[in-house]
């Protein structure tokens, strides 16, 4: 006799339990995402730990050099302010004072003298110059190289080697005029020739980053385009008007507008060199500056001129800025 097998019943699966399941399953998930998330934000930051340091580093060093002086400056503009005794408020009698003084109109004439016969010289002879060195064939690195050379000795050395260069006796420059029997010149103690001696000095010091930097333009431009114009039958001077300058103009008025901003800050020549002199015919606003600050003890007249020079200053370097911007467009 056959016995019935009897199957046991499944207890049925209630889809409470099957959608519980799910829920977290994706809860794990999204935690284990969270986790993902926040590790590597993690790595990020410890592989970007060294750069915020030196950047912390740089922003410490700005707010301290750069910015509380220049802050600085303004308070003490319209202060009467001897380091000494506790600062009294003027308000505008530091300005009146400083443009009622005889040398304040000298100061900035020379001052425009200077940058603009800075920009006669010393603007367009490293352009010149880095338009030979890139027209050579050889020796190029040796040249280059010695153009460098006067970039590389502090100020101070480079005036006083001039200083000796001026000297009305056995300097080396009048001793170069006696040998073509040009009678010796008064280099530093005349009215005529101190000024544009000091630039001499100024372009010297300052020739071979301006031409290296020009020397970097000029050997970005494409060779098809020389190329075509030597084709044309262009010669070196067609050549630098119609290709190099039209290539390189951007350049060239960068490097004009940060020429006068470092020119209209001149200060180190004429302090070594002329002292102001002679006849206040080598004063600069930045030499004045330090004479009402640290000759006249008048902190608050010095800070004034600087306010003012600052101001001057500013505007060509917003000038600066528009130009960058579109170059970097272009």
């Amino acid at each position: 006799m056959a016995t019935a097998t009897r199957t046991p019943a499944r207890r049925p699966r209630f889809a409470g339990t099957a959608r519980g399941g799910g829920a977290s399953g994706s809860g794990g998930g999204a935690n284990g995402a969270e986790r993902d998330t926040a590790g590597a934000l993690r790595r990020a930051f410890g592989r970007n730990l060294t750069a915020y340091g030196f950047l912390c580093g740089a922003l410490i060093c700005f707010a301290l050099f750069s910015w509380y002086p220049m802050i600085r400056e303004v308070v003490l503009s319209f202060q009467q302010n001897n380091f000494v005794d506790p600062g009294v408020w003027v308000g505008f009698d530091n300005f009146r004072t400083v443009i009622a003084d005889p040398a304040f109109r000298s100061a900035w004439l020379n001052t425009a003298a200077f940058s603009g016969l800075a920009l006669v010289i010393g603007y367009a002879v490293p352009f010149v110059l880095a338009v030979v060195l890139n027209e050579l064939k050889h020796a190029k690195a040796y040249l280059r190289f010695v153009v460098y050379l006067p970039v590389m000795l502090p100020p101070a050395v480079a005036v006083l080697l001039f200083k000796w260069f001026y000297d009305p006796g056995a300097g080396l420059f009048n001793q170069a005029l006696g040998v073509v029997h040009i009678p010796p010149l008064s280099w530093l103690d005349s009215t005529s020739t101190a000024l544009i001696s000091l630039v001499i000095v100024s372009t010297w010091m300052n020739l071979g980053t301006g031409t290296l930097i020009y020397l970097a333009a000029l050997q970005s431009i494409p060779g098809e385009l020389y190329e075509s114009a030597e084709l044309d039958g262009a010669g070196l001077f067609r050549r630098v008007w119609h290709v190099t300058i039209p290539q390189t103009k951007l350049i060239l008025l960068v490097m004009l507008l940060l020429q006068i901003v470092a020119t209209m800050q001149v200060f180190i020549e004429p302090y070594l060199l002329t002292g102001g002199g002679p006849e206040n015919a080598t004063v600069t606003v930045a030499y004045l500056m330090y004479q009402y600050a640290f000759n006249f003890g008048d902190f608050g007249g010095g800070s004034a001129l600087g306010l003012m020079l600052m101001i001057v200053l500013l505007i060509f370097s917003t000038i600066y800025l528009r130009v960058s911007r579109e170059e970097d467009a272009r």
